[in-house]
């Protein structure tokens, strides 16, 4: 039985540190840990279990089990106690483990004859790498001593594993981050790419987990602990709202006694500083794992960020590595915001991000860049190294990391048919969509960024039917000037020339959050304060924004709708403020536009339902079929559960939209339609042959939209849309598809 003494500890570590220092094999390695660890606790067996595949372990060493059995004994997943360990992540001491549930006797091992068991996950930062194991014959659980010490060894074996100290033959000691890999997150933007990672924030690697020199290691700690709190504070300066709650929870853990202390008690058992960061850092990441709530995983998550701050300036290994960039870069993160995504700018192939939503700001700004995004690609940080080939497609929502030969072959034949699909476009650019049947559809493209207004002229775009305002807000970590708004607004309209472009007042709230706004704790903020909402209670930013777009316009005819207005006096009001702002503009003497056009966006049920004195006001309308689908449904568009449960070629929402066609047909107002359908082939040409013939989409989208428009008869399409509601089908989709393949 170990004691639990500075001195024992750091024995223990030593002779584990010289072994792994010893010239030898993976497997040779592995063996003389067995036979350290068990004659350490005094223990008959000693096992070491390591993944094979995701799902198999592989009894990989021993001491006190038949020989015979290593590399021949293998469990899922879950299966006997090793695999519930590994299934778990969480520890297992019993002093009768045939009596456990789930427990499973393996007769090649010769185990029938211990009864105590003690299982302990190897794992690095939450990675599941295998399970560390002791027996004894006698019946009795093991000390905390015993578990700490075995704790420690668990870690140095993960870290060896990391460093590549146990490669051999057979798939359990293969060399790590070598093997194909599949990744399934969601699409946050469509597209398929092919490149090399490049992680946002490389891991960083400790080589030197065992230390002497507790007084040396306890001072390196202090002076990092105490750079670590200067840095937050210096953070803190001038921050407010959201972010202050954030970094203030930085500092709260940066000078949290519990944490110090139990990392000082690691360095004085015998661990470096920066093995007892990462001990604490794993021990987070696995509670992180087994919690439900939202609040405690982020604020895990915040003591995650803290440790990952405090081994870089423990190790020097910063964000700048020294590697270089490739070429063809796919960028790698948990998370990133738009301000930093920016900064890469067009440069990056594609995107892979462990967190994320389609709603969220790194969505919002890799649309506008149309650069290919998968979100909640599990563990891909971990699993991705910088320099790895990777291909990404967006469309499917799937990450192919070392991709094998015949996966790297199917993939480019994909790029290759996309991009011959593409040329086929191009020679369709300057045509207009005119149907089969003679129906005339006009196709507008989205933006947000000035570096989207090239293509305008490359999509065959007739102009902008949406220019996305804030997102000159959210890159910024202050509120923008008016003079910089006006310099944006102007570029815009330069660039456009003299195709048309609508500018969308700010539209913020709900999931896009200004860095430097106070938060308000929402239950529902989709449904809650955001957009026109904000603007009118807090009607300053929204004056401020008017005026550097008349100012802007130099002159010049100018178009704006507002977002998210649910009824006609929330429009009135709006446009009220463009009435105010023009009268004082004429009286400082500066140039106003020649036209001042003001339209909204229709994103509630409620506005279809307007007096018809609306429809007459109101000089153009687009409905915003993003958040009018959510609503309509009841279905969140950020829940993954329920946001692709509902068919846009439902009947019931067809026959909404067909509706609001109507009623601006009798009002003779102008109608598009904006969202991620308009730049769907099959959705858009379905909403044209309903009466929208004005769609507005990525630019990507516009070729292949166009392209379905010239080859299809939008009255006989409507045609089949009304007999299969007259039938009584919940969905029209599987008609129109058999339709649209007789089209040619």
């Amino acid at each position: 039985m170990i004691d639990r003494s500075e001195s024992e500890s750091r024995k223990l570590l030593g002779r584990l540190r010289d072994t792994m220092a010893e010239q030898a094999a993976g497997q040779e390695r592995l063996d003389k840990i067995v036979h350290l660890t068990a004659d350490s606790i005094g223990s008959e067996v000693c096992s070491i279990y390591l993944f094979r595949d995701s799902d198999t372990l592989e009894l990989c060493a021993t001491e006190g089990l038949k020989k015979e059995a290593v590399h021949q004994t293998r469990m899922k997943l879950g299966e006997g106690l090793v695999g519930r360990v590994a299934r778990t992540g969480k520890m297992m001491n019993t002093a009768d483990a045939p009596s456990e549930r789930g427990f499973r006797y393996m007769p090649e091992t010769g185990e029938e004859v211990f009864s105590s068991f003690l299982g302990l996950p190897i794992q690095r930062l939450g990675e599941k790498l295998g399970v560390l194991v002791v027996q004894t014959k006698a019946k009795r659980e093991f000390t905390s001593d015993e578990i700490y010490a075995l704790e420690v060894i668990a870690m140095v074996l993960a870290e060896m594993a990391e460093l590549g100290a146990f490669i051999g033959e057979g798939a359990a000691l293969k060399a790590r981050h070598t093997e194909p890999r599949l990744l399934r997150g969601l699409s946050g933007q469509e597209g398929t790419t092919e490149g090399h990672a490049w992680l946002h924030e490389p891991r960083v690697v400790v080589t030197n987990l065992v230390s002497d020199d507790p007084e040396r290691e306890r001072r390196r700690l202090d002076k990092a602990i105490e750079k670590l709190r200067v840095s937050v504070d210096e953070m803190l300066t001038g921050t407010s709202g959201e972010q202050l709650e954030v970094l203030e929870t930085y500092r709260m853990f940066a000078n949290s006694k519990g944490w110090r202390r139990r990392m000082e008690e690691d360095i004085d058992l015998g661990l470096s500083a920066e093995a007892a960061v990462e001990k604490e850092q794993s021990n987070a990441r696995a509670r992180m794992s087994q919690v439900t709530d939202q609040y405690l995983r982020e604020r895990l998550h915040d003591l995650d960020d803290l440790s990952n701050r405090l081994l870089r300036l423990l190790t020097g290994q910063g964000a700048e590595t020294g590697a270089e960039m490739p070429a063809d870069p796919i960028l790698i993160a948990r998370n990133i915001g738009p301000g930093e995504l920016l900064d890469y700018g067009r440069k990056l192939k594609g995107i892979v991000l462990e967190e994320g939503s389609v709603g969220s700001h790194a969505a919002v700004v890799a649309r506008a860049l149309a650069i290919p995004l998968v979100i909640q690609a599990e563990r891909i940080t971990t699993e991705a190294l910088n320099g790895d080939h990777i291909m990404v497609d967006g469309d499917q929502g799937m990450v192919h990391l070392r991709p094998d030969d015949s996966i790297v072959s199917a993939f480019r034949d994909k790029i290759a048919m996309q991009a011959q699909a593409q040329e086929r476009y191009s020679s369709i650019r300057d045509k207009p969509a005119v149907s089969t049947c003679g129906k005339r559809v006009h196709l507008y493209m989205n933006a947000g960024l000035l570096a989207d207004l090239p293509s305008l002229i490359s999509s065959g775009a007739e102009g902008v039917g949406l220019f996305r305002t804030e997102l000159q807000f959210l890159i910024r970590n202050k509120m923008p000037k008016r003079t910089e708004l006006v310099e944006v607004y102007k570029r815009v309209m330069d660039s456009a020339g003299d195709k048309p472009v609508i500018f969308r007042t700010l539209d913020i709230g709900s999931d896009k959050v200004l860095p430097y706004m106070k938060p308000n704790d929402e239950p529902n903020p989709a449904l809650g304060w955001r957009a026109i909402r904000v603007g009118l209670d807090k009607p300053g930013v929204m004056r401020m924004q008017i005026q550097a777009l008349l100012r802007a316009s130099g002159g010049r005819a100018l178009t704006v709708m507002f977002p998210f207005v649910a009824q006609y006096e929330e429009f009135t009001a709006a446009r009220a403020e463009v009435g105010k702002a023009l009268a004082i503009e004429r009286k400082l003497g500066h140039p106003v536009p020649e036209t001042v056009t003001i339209g909204t966006m229709l994103e509630t049920p409620s506005l279809a339902y307007a007096p018809t004195k609306f429809f007459e006001d109101v000089a153009f309308i687009s409905i915003g079929g993003n958040d009018l689908k959510q609503f309509f449904f009841a279905a969140d568009r950020e829940n993954e559960r329920v946001r692709r449960r509902y068919d846009t070629l439902n009947v019931s929402f067809l026959s909404f939209l067909e509706n609001i066609v109507m009623r601006c047909s009798d009002t003779q107002t102008p109608l598009s339609f904006c969202g991620e359908d308009a730049g769907r082939p099959i959705e858009a040409v379905c909403l044209a042959a309903i009466g929208l013939r004005r769609l507005s989409m990525r630019p990507a989208s516009i070729g292949p939209v166009k392209s379905l428009i010239m080859r299809t008869d939008l009255d006989g399409l409507y045609d089949v849309i009304c007999e299969a509601r007259a039938r009584g089908e919940q969905s029209v989709r599987d008609d129109v598809m058999g339709f649209l393949r007789t089209q040619g």
